[in-house]
């Protein structure tokens, strides 16, 4: 698969931050928001950090944990 990298090296813009958000807010996968943003999975992880966005699914359960 090839990386999308039509935006690496250039700075993110107050909306692609914005966009992020709302994606992340939506569960989506962080290489899909990759994708959409033209940014690799690494560089959204670290914009997300960096602005204190979660990237982790709020609607499931960790992995290892079963409903009993």
């Amino acid at each position: 698969m090839t990386k999308s990298t039509r935006n690496a090296g250039k700075p993110w813009t107050p909306p692609q931050v914005s966009q992020l958000g709302s994606l992340a807010a939506k569960n989506t996968p962080t290489r899909v928001i990759g994708l959409k943003l033209g940014r690799s999975p690494g560089a959204v992880s670290a914009k997300a950090s960096e602005q204190k966005i979660s990237l982790k699914p709020t609607n499931q359960r960790p992995y290892g944990t079963s409903k009993k």
